[in-house]
């Protein structure tokens, strides 16, 4: 696809003095009639325009501001990833108001503390679902007065009060517009760039959720900072389905979105993303591990299935290609003989595989959130996708450090970004100072005390600077314990690569203040599921899969794995594969699949206590609740098995 260069008075010069909605008013100038959003409505992609996306952003802020909505007000925004969301996003932000999003699977009680925390006066919500959740909500948070519907499908009987659908909200602020001609200037010029561009979550893994707010300044810097690292380009093609209450998608969708003038494509449902993806093929894409490792999966499946003929074609163009990319990472020339048959290989095995999975046209391909599989990082460069590693923070805009393409090494994540500067504190902290970094806690002083220290800050994350200036990120410092011998290590390091494995979904790993190390694992579900499947070996549930011996051997071989990269002392004695997966519902993990500890630890205890005790198994009671809304309990003996 041929790349047009932006048209220069409208394209950003990189300053970050200015605000997102300025800056959409720029494409709107420069480029009227170039898409700035497809959204994929009952099969079919609509279009928006710059120019059309700029005045239904305006409208929405004239019509807020008409309800009430003030500087310093919270948007909250509840639902999947759908225009109209984002572009309340956008108003709230020309309104000098917090955008708020949080996730549409969030528990009411996750929910409920977050409007409590900010008193959010006014809800975006994306349809009957989430109005439902919010409107029950009201009892407990008083502070809600208006909740904003997009989707009017089964809201026709609703009556409560304060209740106001998207086209009516922007019926009334496109009337304030034609009736008022200087609101418009006004609106592009009311937010300031030290003002609010989004209100986001923390994690939340050792505790309640902290509120971060992001300004313009700040995700405009990590933008800034990104390009000139050479992250994205001016108009790239990218799908937008990461969760809208994570911060990269924010900084992608929104801030480098409308910076460069991306074109963004929202898929129709969660559920359709991967046959979304292969229709958009996008020229930038930016995932979790985990979405790494689920393509792969695909691949890995489709090919069991497939003929012999075809299963020994991939096989040995694979092969060939694989060892070509270990060569060029532990830098080493491939053989003459690999270099000649990568062409035939592209043709009959690596471009069919990419167009199945829509990444013909991959040029920016990312991997964030926590480490990666070997195995999973090579098939991707092997396959002829460029993935590199990114390593960002809430905190920090989402962007902190990142593979160069001639550089890219399996342990570390890159160098820190232009404009970024990195230290290690005395234990061992990563620290970083950066016109991304925000300038404190929502009201949490003392939170803030501690993570900002004369301008640097603090990120938690236990690493390393290699003399080349690539940053090594261990894991969280918090996390670092000692066994009752004083050997010192981080779960979380030994917990990633486990999860390396492609049987193993979620893991927590045990032993602070003992004398041996163990873990709780859950299998994935999928891929094991799909293993037993072809060996004959029959299920009922989950529950019932997990304890299968030969799905516990298969774990068994995968921490063997693990183990001969470990030292001695630090090397895992026993496993239990858990009947159930880790639950974001049940408070084991957030939403971003961050292990909470302290609730793991808790909950199975019985589990942990087995263990250490030496027993061979363990009656594991679980609470039930079924659709109905009675609980039962459930039991179920655990395997302990000695490595």
């Amino acid at each position: 696809m041929a790349r047009a260069e932006p048209s220069r008075p409208g394209a950003w010069d990189f300053s970050s003095e200015t605000t997102l909605v300025r800056l959409l008013a720029a494409n709107a100038r420069a480029f009227p009639e170039r898409v700035a959003m497809r959204e994929k409505d009952r099969g079919i992609w609509q279009q928006t325009r710059w120019s059309a996306l700029l005045e239904s952003t305006l409208a929405c802020a004239a019509g807020l501001e008409a309800l009430g909505f003030v500087r310093g007000e919270a948007l909250m925004v509840v639902g999947d990833n759908r225009p109209h969301l984002y572009t309340g996003m956008l108003a709230a932000g020309a309104l000098a108001g917090h955008a708020m999003p949080v996730y549409p699977d969030a528990a009411p009680d996750e929910v409920g503390h977050a409007i409590q925390a900010s008193q959010v006066r006014y809800v975006l919500a994306e349809d009957q679902e989430q109005v439902d959740k919010i409107l029950e909500l009201r009892e407990q948070c008083r502070s809600i007065e208006h909740v904003i519907y997009d989707d009017p499908r089964g809201m026709a009987g609703y009556a409560d009060r304060g209740l106001v659908s998207w086209q009516a909200l922007l019926g009334r602020g496109a009337e304030r517009l034609q009736r008022e001609p200087a609101l418009r200037e006004a609106l592009l010029q009311r937010a300031l760039p030290d003002d609010p561009a989004v209100f986001i979550h923390s994690s939340g893994t050792t505790g309640r959720p902290k509120g971060v707010v992001l300004s313009h300044r700040n995700v405009l810097a990590g933008v800034a900072n990104a390009h000139r690292a050479h992250a994205f380009d001016f108009f790239e093609e990218v799908l937008a389905y990461l969760p809208m209450a994570w911060v990269g998608d924010f900084a992608m969708t929104v801030g480098a979105g409308i910076a460069l003038a991306f074109t963004i494509n929202i898929p129709e449902r969660p559920e359709t993303v991967m046959h979304d993806l292969r229709e958009i093929a996008p020229t930038f894409y930016l995932a979790a591990p985990r979405s790494w490792d689920n393509m792969l999966t695909i691949v890995q499946v489709r090919m069991e299935d497939s003929t012999r003929l075809k299963k020994a074609v991939y096989d040995f163009f694979m092969n060939v290609a694989l060892g070509s990319e270990r060569a060029k990472l532990e830098g080493r020339t491939p053989t003459r003989w690999q270099r000649l048959l990568r062409p035939l290989g592209e043709l009959l095995v690596c471009g069919p595989i990419k167009d199945q999975l829509g990444l013909t046209r991959l040029r920016y391909a990312f991997t964030g959130g926590e480490a990666i599989g070997e195995d999973t990082f090579v098939f991707y460069r092997a396959l002829g996708v460029g993935l590199r590693q990114l390593y960002g923070q809430t905190e920090s805009s989402a962007f902190n450090a990142m593979h160069e393409e001639g550089e890219v090494r399996l342990h570390t994540v890159g160098r820190p970004l232009p404009g970024v500067e990195v230290r290690i504190g005395e234990s061992g902290e990563i620290q970083i100072r950066s016109g991304s970094v925000f300038a404190g806690y929502w009201r949490n002083d003392e939170a803030t005390r501690t993570a900002l220290e004369d301008g640097w800050l603090h990120t938690g994350d236990a690493g390393y600077v290699e003399p080349d200036g690539h940053l090594v990120v261990l894991g969280r410092l918090s996390e670092v314990v000692h066994t009752a011998g004083g050997e010192r290590y981080i779960p979380n390091y030994i917990e990633n690569r486990l999860k390396f494995s492609p049987w193993i979904k979620d893991v927590a790993v045990l032993g602070s203040g003992r004398e041996t190390l163990a873990a709780i694992v859950c299998v994935d579900k999928e891929p094991v599921g799909h293993w037993a499947e072809q060996r004959g070996i029959s299920y009922m549930s989950y529950a019932d899969l997990s304890q299968r011996p030969e799905v516990i051997e298969l774990v068994a071989q995968a921490v063997v794995r693990v183990n001969a990269t470990l030292p001695e002392p630090l090397k895992l004695r026993h496993f239990v594969s858990l009947h159930k997966e880790f639950d974001p519902d049940d408070g084991e993990i957030t939403r971003t699949r961050k292990l909470r500890r302290n609730v793991v630890e808790e909950r199975y205890a019985p589990i942990i206590e087995a263990i250490y005790a030496g027993q061979r198994s363990v009656a594991m009671k679980a609470q039930i609740v079924y659709e109905t809304g009675e609980v039962g309990v459930t039991e179920r003996v655990l395997s302990v098995r000695e490595v």
